[in-house]
């Protein structure tokens, strides 16, 4: 299991209602290694991501991730990339005993309801860009993340929208 961080001092991981949880519980959270590139970011940076799934149409797939190579496109705004590219950003490893996935229908992340200790001293993460393609996953720059993330959630594409209401406000209509 994993945690993204920028704070490198973290001794222990405590339970706690995250700003932007749709619940009451506290959790520690953290993800596997499949969901860690969503994570490639500074944590308040808006990211819309999408990825290709069994149910997802050749045109959807063509339409919005587009003809560049791969299933999986990471679209954010340009003012984030300064901060993305100055970003110190560490990985925790966590042990899996204490954790159980969460979401549904299918689990994005894993939470435990205890403290949890790092396995370890974090380790840096390194170029976000550079992670991006090593992993195959476009990193698109928009000026604002709305239009992509409206066409996402309406199509088959696989979707997480994190940090979004960090995102430049939708354009005022009639403007």
């Amino acid at each position: 299991m994993l945690h993204f961080s920028e704070d490198p001092t973290i001794k222990a991981f405590h339970p706690h209602v995250a700003a932007t949880a749709r619940q009451p519980e506290a959790y520690v959270w953290a993800v596997d290694d499949a969901r860690s590139p969503d994570y490639w970011f500074p944590r308040q940076c808006p990211r819309a991501l999408a990825w290709a799934g069994p149910e997802t149409t050749e045109d959807d797939r063509l339409h919005l991730i587009g003809p560049g190579g791969g299933d999986r496109v990471h679209a954010v705004e340009y003012a984030w990339l300064d901060r993305i590219r100055d970003v110190r950003l560490y990985a925790y490893r966590l042990p899996a005993g204490p954790f159980r996935p969460f979401g549904e229908p299918v689990p994005h992340a894993v939470v435990a309801t205890q403290p949890v200790v790092p396995l370890g001293p974090p380790e840096p993460v390194g170029d976000l860009f550079r992670l991006h393609e090593e992993a195959g996953i476009q990193l698109r720059v928009l000026p604002a993340l709305h239009g992509f993330w409206d066409a996402v959630i309406a199509s088959t594409l696989r979707f997480s929208g994190i940090r979004m209401g960090n995102a430049r406000p939708r354009a005022v209509q009639g403007r």
